[in-house]
């Protein structure tokens, strides 16, 4: 009952943390990695598209769990105009379920001890140690573990009212309103994702993802701010039945997601936050994954060294530069984005669809990063930080 980890939360940022960790130690650390579902069971919780080399850099892309790849964006402004970006084999299209069987299936070959029928309920700081108490088939136990490591995903509860953790703990402040669809019968290209701007969507977007062909992923993400006068199931639904009469809506997932770059710190005490439980999220494009699995990683090896160190102020010092890491390796980015966000939200309509006139009749083979620069700032100057947050 007692370990050097415990992982709360499987999905990406907590099997990368907890598989990461197994392997640095070789299997020697004792490592728990909890949720309360299997995490191959319904995580549909994103669009699934990731970019492929900044995954394949952090863990090898296998045919077993992707759908197809991704050759370009579809920028659609609100009078249809259609920009395209085109770069060739670009992203993938992740099968979810798939890809976090290969994960967990990576904790375990890493020595990781995985339960996913077990909700952590609450921790508790006792002498040097935290006690996690949890509830396994129907009945409470309390574990004890030197270090935890909080994945448990947008609006984590886990750390909050704990005291001795004050500056780590999140906010709801960090979630946005985001509601999709798997459906079918919408036509679509394969190969590309296309997303929709204007006031429809106030300080968010649309999107129409390719999933296999048949199915795509349908929805919208709207500023935490946003008020469309209606439920937005009414506005999800009212945005399919008006562009694609002919839909078929197999399902429908939502609730707040994270929306931004935080820079509160993001270790304490042997807690350490990873993923979106961290709002180590890009601002603008709301993408998390491959943030995620990088945020792990980074934890991860933090936690090896906290484990190392033989005094409080040199654990206080791992744990200050968790954070550090991070920004060096995709938080800066991250905050230079969220400075260009206010002002995305004042781009009107108008410019939206004179920049995307503009830049749909550029042919495919000549539209340089160059034109497509030059054409963007003609058209509306601060509409560039948006692309530049897609084409990261």
């Amino acid at each position: 009952m007692e370990y050097d980890v415990v992982v709360c939360g499987a999905g990406p940022a907590g099997l990368m943390a907890a598989c990461t960790y197994g392997r640095l130690t070789g299997g020697a650390g004792r490592v728990l990695l909890l949720d309360k579902k299997e995490p191959w069971k319904e995580p549909i919780f994103c669009a699934e598209a990731v970019s492929t080399d900044r995954l394949n850099a952090l863990w090898p892309i296998s045919s077993k769990w992707v759908r197809g790849g991704i050759s370009g964006i579809y920028f659609t402004s609100p009078k249809g105009f259609r920009a395209e970006f085109y770069s060739k084999d670009c992203g993938s299209l992740l099968d979810r379920a798939l890809f976090h069987h290969a994960l967990a299936d990576g904790c375990a070959e890493a020595g990781v001890e995985c339960h996913f029928d077990t909700l952590v309920k609450e921790l508790s700081r006792e002498g040097e140690s935290w006690n996690v108490q949890v509830l396994a088939d129907g009945e409470s136990v309390q574990l004890k573990s030197k270090v935890v490591v909080d994945a448990t995903g947008p609006g984590c509860r886990l750390t909050h009212n704990i005291k001795c953790l004050e500056g780590i703990e999140s906010g709801d402040t960090d979630l946005e309103p985001a509601l999709f669809a798997v459906a079918e019968g919408i036509e679509h290209s394969r190969e590309h994702i296309e997303l929709f701007f204007g006031s429809e969507f106030p300080d968010g977007y649309g999107w129409v993802f390719p999933r296999d062909g048949v199915e795509v992923n349908v929805g919208f993400v709207l500023g935490k701010n946003a008020d469309v006068g209606m439920p937005l199931r009414q506005k999800l639904q009212e945005f399919i039945g008006n562009r694609y009469p002919n839909a078929k809506v197999k399902a429908i997932y939502g609730g707040k997601i994270a929306c931004g770059q935080s820079k509160r710190p993001l270790a304490k005490l042997g807690v350490f936050k990873a993923g979106d439980a961290a709002s180590c999220v890009n601002p603008i494009s709301r993408s998390g994954i491959v943030e995620s699995l990088l945020c792990g990683k980074i934890v991860a090896e933090s936690v090896v060294e906290w484990l190392s160190c033989e005094s409080d102020a040199a654990r206080a010092k791992v744990e200050a530069s968790v954070l550090d890491r991070w920004m060096k390796a995709q938080g800066k980015a991250h905050l230079q984005i969220a400075n260009a966000k206010p002002a995305f939200g004042k781009i009107t309509d108008a410019q939206f669809d004179r920049a995307a006139e503009k830049l749909s009749k550029i042919p495919r083979g000549k539209a340089t990063l160059w034109r497509i620069f030059f054409t963007v700032l003609s058209a509306c100057p601060s509409l560039i930080w948006k692309m530049r947050s897609f084409l990261r």
